[in-house]
């Protein structure tokens, strides 16, 4: 899924991207049958005014002379189907734009749900930027399409072969000249349709690239300050929207030959009906009413094919970005639920590892047969030096990925044999950035379980002693957080989060790192907070500081994705090995800074 190694539309013809969008939009088949028939009769009405002029000519010009009763009923008539044609032509667009809205609106949704399947491994190997652009840039691109494209195409095809019909009713001979005269224009406009896609295909990753760019460098705003390197940023997001504009004017180079050739055929081909016409007209039994009827048809079937030539540049790109949508959309979900799922036991949760190995999708492996045992309301610390494999282990702890090797258990159950439902009510992570949405403390608090009062969240408050600190902010309970919290601090941002896991009441919980980067004072509010929040439960804690490991039952040291020492931490320390290492370390340090 990821664009640094996407399926290549290379060799894939619009029409197999085509069928293959249908099917992941059903909503395109309901009322198919209906619509087209009301474009073909929007279509059929746009023929009228070449059918009323030759009727006019040749009944009401005769040679007896001008018939005028007969020419003003027939152009009475006439006004009254234009318009009626012109109402059709209305109705008829309004229901393609509500179905191609519906469309959209259900491929958006799609999309976005197939992107919460995914593990977080497919995540990890993914540029959020680039996923973010899936179900917006690219959907957009649909948008567009739909919104006139689509349209175009099912009238002026229906226009077309109705045209030539009519055409071929009135004078065979001339319409074999206009089509002799425009089949050279199939095979050139069918090479450049092919060229044409994988352009605007590569257009679409470029645009991901720089979506993701720009959403790095906006994210990463303080740190570009901070360290000033502004210039450095600004030149890479220069590069990446210049890259994005070298390939539209590729792209765009096809577009600028279809509207040229599709005029030179156009005209060439009505100027030869007027000569052939002119010429052997009386021969070929066509009468001057038809030969001019002829030509207004002939400048009906350019017009829509000149407008099609001016589709199929909005075509490729919606086609090139329906086929990063089906990119996503076909990328295996590695996390699939049980049909039958297995119930997990109420309190605190055994943790068992089996063999447990994982590799992302790109790079080498991560864990190592990992084999542990960790009781029901045990205390654990993760320690390791960073890349060490203990995040992982975490991740795999709360279902984010499956092991790619081994079984783990918890209560005594394969996590793959658990239903959603179940494990979010048994299975907490608290993540090291506290991640928080743009509303109130007491909502994001509510996260925590689907349908808690706000009596729910004052009593998971409480529990963990955090009255004080909410009573002390600016609107208590209601203060905005801003977007992703960053109207708190960190250590605030994680209490919050603490809070959140106590309303959910699991029977493990898996902290990642919860301490890092908080100030002293509040680090020991956090640590209470933790304390309160561990009792009863399975508590798995990624440390960053050792202080956690200190306090900890068990302390799982993990180097190269392997667990390499295990027990309590004044053992570990005695031992001599990796830990006692790690722990003078975190000594040295924190020595430097008192």
């Amino acid at each position: 899924m990821s664009d640094a190694d996407p399926r290549r539309i290379e060799g894939v013809s619009a029409l197999s991207v085509l069928r293959r969008g249908m099917a992941a939009s059903p909503e395109l088949r309901v009322g198919l049958p209906q619509t087209v028939a009301m474009a073909m009769s929007v279509a059929g009405g746009k023929l009228l005014v070449p059918l009323l002029i030759q009727a006019v000519m040749d009944l009401s010009i005769t040679n007896d002379g001008i018939h005028m009763g007969r020419a003003v009923a027939l152009c009475v008539g006439a006004t009254v189907l234009v318009v009626a044609s012109i109402q059709l032509g209305k109705v008829t667009y309004f229901r393609l734009v509500r179905t191609a809205e519906n469309v959209l609106l259900g491929l958006r949704v799609r999309t976005f749900e197939h992107l919460h399947r995914l593990s977080l491994a497919e995540h990890t190997t993914s540029r959020k930027g680039v996923l973010t652009a899936r179900v917006t840039s690219d959907v957009e691109t649909l948008t567009q399409f739909a919104q006139w494209g689509a349209i175009a195409w099912i009238i002026d095809s229906v226009q077309i072969v109705t045209v030539l019909i009519i055409m071929a009713v009135y004078s065979w001979q001339l319409t074999v000249v206009v089509l002799v005269l425009h089949l050279p224009l199939l095979p050139i406009l069918r090479w450049m349709q092919s060229r044409q896609l994988v352009a605007y295909e590569d257009l679409r990753t470029r645009v991901s690239d720089t979506l993701g760019i720009v959403s790095e460098s906006v994210h990463g705003v303080e740190v570009v300050r901070a360290y000033g390197h502004r210039e450095s940023m600004r030149g890479r997001v220069r590069a990446a929207i210049d890259a994005q504009f070298d390939q539209q004017m590729k792209a765009a180079r096809y577009f600028s030959l279809i509207l040229p050739l599709s005029d030179v055929f156009g005209v060439t081909a009505i100027a030869a009906v007027i000569g052939a016409g002119v010429w052997w007209g009386d021969a070929w039994g066509v009468s001057s009413g038809q030969l001019v009827a002829f030509i207004f048809l002939c400048n009906l079937l350019v017009a829509p094919i000149s407008e099609l030539g001016e589709v199929l540049d909005q075509t490729q790109t919606a086609l090139a970005g329906w086929w990063k949508i089906l990119d996503v959309l076909d990328t295996e979900v590695d996390l699939v639920d049980p049909s039958t799922p297995l119930p997990l036991p109420v309190g605190a949760l055994a943790v068992r590892a089996e063999a447990v190995e994982f590799r992302y999708r790109t790079g080498g492996p991560v864990l190592h047969g990992i084999d542990v045992d960790l009781a029901a309301g045990a205390s654990v610390a993760v320690v390791g030096e960073t890349g060490s494999g203990k995040t992982t282990f975490a991740r795999l702890l709360t279902r984010l990925a499956d092991p790619t090797g081994g079984r783990m258990l918890v209560g005594g159950v394969d996590l793959r044999d658990v239903s959603p439902e179940d494990r979010r009510r048994s299975i907490r992570m608290v993540p090291q950035d506290g991640f928080l949405f743009d509303t109130s403390v007491a909502q994001n608090i509510r996260y925590g379980r689907v349908g808690a009062t706000d009596a729910d969240v004052i009593d998971a408050v409480e529990a963990l002693g955090l009255t004080a600190w909410v009573s002390g902010l600016v609107d208590g309970m209601d203060t905005r957080v801003g977007e992703r919290g960053e109207g708190l601090s960190v250590g605030e941002r994680q209490l919050v989060a603490l809070a959140r896991a106590q309303l959910a009441d699991p029977g493990l919980l898996v902290l990642d790192e919860a301490t890092s980067a908080v100030d002293p004072e509040t680090e020991t509010t956090l640590e209470r907070a933790m304390e309160r929040l561990a009792a009863g439960r399975t508590t798995v804690s990624v440390a960053h500081r050792l202080s956690t490991a200190e306090r900890s039952d068990l302390v799982l040291v993990f180097d190269d994705g392997r667990i390499v020492e295990s027990g309590p931490h004044t053992e570990l320390v005695e031992r001599g090995g990796v830990y006692a290492g790690l722990y003078a370390s975190w000594l040295g340090g924190t020595r430097q800074l008192s």
